[in-house]
């Protein structure tokens, strides 16, 4: 048969329907692991794989490390089969492998695809013929075809003959009231047969399946859909320094533009870009782009914007501060919120914690109140070794200055405009033009 027919993969497509496929789930992290959990409820035999021995020892716990995630459904997925470990054997029960890695950027911006290789690497000697490989971890386009094909071709494994090798990005939003479910599934195969294969599995767990024509599409749609969204950040970040200057509130302007029932869609502003997509995303393309000798000015000028962001709010501290007759140095700041968005815990390139490297490098005395981060993380970049307090009166008081960097729904705002001695609002969620808040 060959590679644009479904045929080659009938018997897997056959078994992903009756619900049969075992899959196994590469890295438990904040994609892997709720995906592991889904695939689950929808009744897949599914093993769970990760490197990080403390993740596994917690899972057989029955015991989450994330806050999407609950003990109980780890609890009713055990139940149901689940199981992980620190084996890439385990692939060798799998029909379909799902990729779940870091893609993180190195130290000039540059995509640092070595989970992907090194995951590629351990689980290719266990994978059976006439399985799938799905890549879900957001990259530039041509990952797939450049990192996974080859090593597939050199065992012996052949997209649309005796393996599937699809694409199908992550569209995760931890915090957000949107159900998994309901969130529309991109997807890409090598072939037609892979992408059938990619749409039987996906049609399983989610409403709605876009198939497009190649990896390559679907890894362009990804980064798109991010790029949009920090270009637009960058774009309200921007306008809101200039309406600072002009003594209006950009919160205000947006909230009236936003009256507007077409040709407007409101972006808000805030201390930075965080999480693991929006700050990273938008250079892999412009990485990529190089390759094909363009230079992608605009997507590079809103990550400027968006990177300066922690300065410009350090900045609006030390002129508050300054104001009161007070110095940065030697000054205790409080920070509210270390991860990156309301109501999760993600602290993951959040500008909280650039935030703080200033001022500790100010010589300010820091520490921070999060309810959804009880101990301060440490990163491959930063490594701080700051208190984690309760909020309370006594506490907000014995500060010169309390930052509000992360907008918890469940932080007690009326006690901190009491009892806040100077307080910098980051993200307009204090009425403005108020004795002691300044919005920054």
């Amino acid at each position: 048969m060959n590679c644009n027919g479904g045929m080659p993969f009938t018997s897997l497509i056959d078994t992903i329907h009756q619900r049969r496929a075992v899959v196994a789930v590469i890295g438990l992290g904040y994609v892997g692991l709720p995906l592991a959990m889904r695939l689950c409820a929808a009744g897949f035999p599914t093993c769970g794989i990760d490197v990080d021995p403390s993740k596994v020892e917690r899972l057989q716990r029955a015991e989450s490390y994330l806050s999407t995630v609950s003990n109980q459904m780890i609890a009713n997925a055990q139940a149901q089969g689940f199981h992980c470990s620190e084996s890439m054997a385990v692939v060798a029960q799998a029909q379909v492998v799902i990729i779940c890695v870091p893609t993180p950027l190195g130290l000039h911006r540059e995509p640092d695809l070595s989970y992907v290789r090194h995951t590629m690497a351990a689980l290719i000697p266990h994978l059976q013929p006439h399985a799938a490989v799905i890549l879900e971890s957001t990259t530039y386009p041509g990952t797939t075809e450049e990192e996974l094909l080859p090593p597939l071709q050199e065992a012996g494994f052949f997209p649309g003959e005796n393996v599937a090798l699809i694409y199908a990005p992550e569209r995760e939003d931890p915090g957000s009231s949107h159900d998994a479910q309901t969130i529309p599934k991109v997807l890409g195969g090598v072939t037609a047969a892979c992408t059938a294969v990619g749409s039987a599995l996906y049609q399983q767990l989610v409403e709605q399946v876009v198939s497009v024509s190649s990896p390559r599409a679907a890894e362009m749609t990804k980064l798109l859909e991010n790029i949009y969204r920090a270009v637009n950040i960058g774009l309200v970040n921007e306008m809101k320094v200039v309406a600072d200057a002009m003594g209006i509130d950009i919160h205000e302007v947006i909230a009236a533009a936003a009256s507007k029932p077409f040709g407007f869609t409101p972006y808000y502003p805030g201390p930075g870009l965080g999480g693991h997509c929006i700050p990273i995303d938008p250079f892999y393309l412009t990485w990529k782009a190089k390759e094909y000798g363009v230079h992608t000015r605009f997507i590079e000028l809103a990550g400027e914007i968006n990177h300066a962001m922690p300065t410009y709010v350090v900045g609006k501290l030390r002129d508050a501060l300054n104001a009161c007759g007070t110095a940065v140095k030697g000054s205790r700041i409080l920070i509210l919120g270390l991860a990156y968005k309301k109501n999760v815990d993600d602290t993951r390139e959040s500008p909280a914690l650039a935030i703080i490297d200033q001022l500790l490098h100010l010589g300010a005395e820091v520490a921070y109140h999060d309810p959804f981060v009880p101990r301060c993380p440490q990163t491959r970049r930063w490594s701080f070794h700051i208190p984690s307090l309760p909020l309370n009166a006594e506490i907000l008081r014995a500060h010169a200055a309390v930052m509000l960097i992360t907008d918890h729904d469940c932080l007690d705002y009326s006690l901190i405009q009491r009892e806040a001695v100077l307080l910098i609002d980051t993200r307009g969620r204090f009425a403005a033009n108020q004795p002691g808040i300044v919005r920054a």
